[in-house]
């Protein structure tokens, strides 16, 4: 039996929430496996319970500060379909006006400053260099400016009809809880417009830095990144990508449809797997079955997120983002790609499908209506499922007859892709370490591989699997310690 020497990357960087990876050596200094370990827990499913019904759309933001806003309206779906109302047309066009602002914020915050990073500055740079302040002195102080200004308008886009820019509390069971004024619109209007200029803008940052450059698009084509699995995403009725609303399409490895269903019947499509050496679940498609950590037809694990919409979907519903669209496909050898590094062109091609939304939506005439809720009916069993911008995010509640929270499920993004993470971790460790030579760049071309998806641990960790190490040490009133308990 050959002797394994392990590499610990601890913690992983630019993420949301804790981490690490173990990659374990042979004797020859080659891969022989990689694991990717979360050990920290957090417990909303179990202290959602016996809720108000309608407080959880002001709790479930609290998993994170990075996406609250996908947690809100997943809540406040899922508390529509429990209440059996539906909100006026108004309303839901401000809730996915909001959400449109949102993700302008959310995608310009991973390209700039967790993303970027690894490209414009180079995934060889030194540690100190290789972050936002890196960024801009490759950049430019004027572009900053700019990346700076537009995240702050999807956060003002947010303050504006959810009440907050972050843990926004506008979502109510049937509607939202204030109509929007006509000169709230026109700023409105004013942000998404130049919003638009400035993904095009991003876009182009892109093409020159990377696209241009013939090492980086071999990096993002190399088997160390590719990554052949299913593919999951909400569709609007022509099977665009749709982030508010929709049904559930799920492609296969060769991009056929094989399954897409309403939210209400996700229990019968997705199942979910646990492990000891980590508290994330791991789910998969349960006609396909859990085969362990490995790809294929034949695996059901899948992805979510901004490559798995794109390819779970037959276009963008917006026409810049349909053309960039076509561009990507055109340039990475056709339908679907499989490359993990993608993710971060197809984020952009989002952020521009998010800014078009937006303006949309602002010059709706129907977006001011002051007819925006309806009234909820009895209390029941509902889901919510939404993109979040890591990805498809599932809300289900169950309610007792006085409207307090029975049961709670989530399943969250980065739980979705937990599967793929860890394998597309471990394939990279593998292309890129051989003979045990390991260098500081190379650990971070291996971190680039969960960077891709824009993980957040923190909401993937909401609940306990297993046993949560514990010591409980126990005192007399003289502050003597009498015992130690350790579990």
């Amino acid at each position: 039996m050959n002797r394994q020497i392990p590499i610990t990357i601890e913690p992983i960087t630019r993420l949301e929430g804790h981490g690490k990876i173990s990659i374990f050596l042979d004797e020859e200094g080659n891969v022989e496996n990689a694991y990717l370990q979360v050990p920290e827990l957090r417990g909303f499913e179990r202290f959602c319970e016996g809720r108000k019904a309608e407080d959880l759309p002001q709790i479930t933001p609290r998993i994170c500060g990075v996406c609250p806003v996908a947690h809100h309206f997943a809540s406040t779906k899922a508390l529509d379909a429990a209440f059996n109302v539906e909100p006026p047309p108004a309303a839901k066009k401000l809730r996915e006006l909001m959400y449109s602002g949102y993700y302008v914020y959310d995608h310009t915050l991973h390209f700039y400053f967790l993303g970027a990073p690894d490209f414009v500055v180079g995934p060889d740079a030194p540690p100190a260099e290789r972050n936002i302040i890196g960024v801009i002195k490759k950049v430019g102080l004027d572009i900053a400016k700019e990346v700076i200004k537009h995240r702050a308008y999807g956060q003002r886009i947010t303050a504006i009809i959810g009440g907050k820019a972050t843990h926004p509390v506008c979502g109510l069971p049937g509607g939202v809880s204030k109509p929007l004024k006509e000169e709230e619109r026109q700023e409105i209007e004013k942000m998404a417009e130049s919003s638009v200029d400035f993904a095009k803008f991003t876009l182009k940052i892109f093409e020159d830095v990377v696209l241009k450059n013939k090492k980086y698009v071999d990096l993002i084509l190399s088997d160390a990144y590719a990554l052949p699995t299913y593919y999951m995403g909400l569709v609007d009725p022509d099977n665009k990508v749709n982030f508010y609303n929709g049904n559930v399409r799920v492609v296969d490895p060769e991009g056929r449809e094989f399954t897409k269903f309403a939210q209400s019947d996700y229990l019968d499509v997705i199942e979910e797997h646990v492990e000891e050496w980590t508290y994330v679940k791991l789910p998969y498609l349960k006609k396909v079955g859990w085969k362990g950590l490995v790809n294929g037809p034949f695996s059901g694990i899948y992805r979510v997120g901004p490559l798995a919409r794109l390819n779970a979907s037959e276009g963008m519903a917006t026409p810049l983002a349909q053309q960039e669209y076509e561009r990507m496909y055109e340039t990475l050898g056709g339908k679907p790609v499989h490359s993990t590094l993608a993710f971060h062109w197809a984020r952009l091609i989002e952020l521009l499908y998010a800014a078009e939304r937006t303006l949309e939506l602002s010059r709706d005439k129907e977006i001011i209506s002051k007819e925006i809720r309806n009234k909820p009916g009895n209390p029941g069993e509902g889901v919510g499922i939404i993109e979040a911008a890591r990805g498809t995010l599932i809300h289900h509640y169950q309610l007792d007859e006085e409207g307090l929270a029975k049961k709670v499920n989530l399943i969250v993004a980065t739980t979705n892709n937990a599967p793929a993470i860890c394998m597309s971790i471990r394939d990279a460790a593998k292309g890129l370490i051989h003979g045990g030579v390991v260098s500081e760049g190379l650990l971070n071309m291996i971190e680039m591989a969960f960077r891709a998806y824009d993980p957040c641990f923190a909401c993937a960790t909401h609940f306990a699997v297993g046993q949560m190490p514990l010591e409980v040490k126990i005192y007399d009133n003289e502050k003597r310690l009498l015992v130690t308990l350790k579990r």
